[in-house]
């Protein structure tokens, strides 16, 4: 008994300095990495698991190579690996798993996390890895929910959203903010550019203007590619955090995606992000953003777009009225929906040209008509 009781004001003040030590306190994350399968060699995988597990995190190294203290789970080749790794999940002997590729289901995709060049600060990216929708707007409508999740996990109370300049990123940014009309708390971002405004430019990109940047998957994907191995010619990931934990509404299964290509320090980090993720009980924060956004009218925004028709105008012969200058322009339309739009104005005898400005398409009328056809655009839901 006097032992049992040692034992136990032993532990507790190992935590107690391991606390004090890596500033987190409780119960010690154990996180998972299969380390078999990268290009840069097993002992890059191992590397990465030794600087992790010195941040308070019980490292579990799956594969052929030990080291001093990280616990390794020996296996063959990366298949078993890659088994081992789910079986320690689904046992709750880890709380999280790191690997470098994972078959998720349709609805759930990655955070990704990278460092931005231009002011060395982080960046989540919404999203790098999986399929959150197989309808493009509606999958980045989720990628910024995930996007939030991660990112509230991680300690950031109220992050800010961008949307990439992307196809889809304007009706992504109308479905954003009738959402948070509805309620739901949502933070936009301003792009760094003169114009301002929740889209985002290449420059936003450099700078981390927000701190959760909004995407489709492969776009998000060649963003931590582009971020994490810039300096060093691509081969080779050399900063930030991977491409992060796979994240949907009921998966309750922390699983981080590192690159065939990421170096040690990325993969350390991607451990470092899983602990995080565990620590913020990531998952409680999922259900309750995922019941705050239900509240504010998702379903029926995401059915509603399901529903949602193109106007008819580009099945109607619509006559082009009488050419007058344009000068005046229109921004914020869906590339897709430029023609359309077009002949939306001109079927109430607005003559309107469509045309591509420096922050994406536009459409251009006379000053005289910019006021009716901006009123015209957003009743027939081309701008918001």
């Amino acid at each position: 008994m006097a032992n049992s009781i040692e034992k136990m004001i032993a532990e507790t003040f190992m935590q107690m300095a391991e606390g004090l030590e890596t500033g987190s306190f409780g119960k010690r994350p154990k996180v998972a990495l299969t380390g078999m399968g990268s290009e840069h060699g097993e002992r890059n995988c191992l590397a990465a698991a030794v600087e992790a597990a010195k941040d308070g995190i019980d490292v579990y190294y799956i594969g052929t190579l030990e080291a001093e203290g990280v616990t390794t789970v020996k296996v063959a080749n990366d298949e078993e690996g890659h088994d081992r790794m789910e079986e320690m999940l689904k046992n709750g002997e880890v709380d999280a798993a790191v690997t470098m590729h994972f078959p998720f289901p349709i609805g759930v995709s990655t955070v990704g996390r990278c460092v931005t060049p231009a002011t060395a600060k982080e960046m989540y990216i919404a999203n790098t890895t999986g399929t959150s929708s197989t309808d493009r707007i509606e999958g980045m409508i989720k990628n910024a929910v995930y996007g939030i999740i991660a990112a509230k996990a991680c300690g950031k109370k109220n992050p800010t959203v961008g949307i990439l300049n992307v196809d889809g990123a304007r009706q992504t940014e109308k479905a954003l903010k009738q959402l948070k009309d509805n309620g739901y708390d949502i933070a936009f971002a301003e792009s760094g550019r003169a114009d301002g405004g929740c889209v985002m430019r290449g420059n936003d990109v450099l700078q981390a203007s927000p701190d959760i940047m909004v995407t489709d998957s492969l776009t998000g994907n060649i963003l931590v590619k582009m971020l994490s191995s810039f300096n060093t010619g691509g081969s080779f990931e050399a900063t930030g955090f991977g491409y992060g934990p796979g994240i949907g509404e009921g998966y309750e299964q922390l699983v981080m995606i590192v690159s065939r290509a990421s170096g040690a320090p990325v993969i350390a980090n991607a451990i470092r992000y899983a602990a995080q993720l565990v620590r913020g009980k990531v998952f409680e924060v999922a259900k309750e953003e995922f019941a705050a956004v239900k509240k504010a009218g998702f379903k029926e925004l995401l059915d509603a777009l399901k529903a949602s028709q193109k106007p008819a105008g580009e099945q109607e012969d619509v006559k082009e009225p009488p050419k007058e200058i344009v000068t005046a322009q229109i921004p914020g339309i869906e590339v897709m929906d430029l023609e359309d739009a077009v002949k939306a104005l001109w079927k109430i005898g607005i003559y309107a040209e469509s045309g591509m400005g420096c922050t994406g398409p536009i459409i251009r009328v006379s000053d005289a008509n910019l006021a009716k056809a901006e009123e015209e655009l957003k009743k027939a839901g081309y701008v918001s």
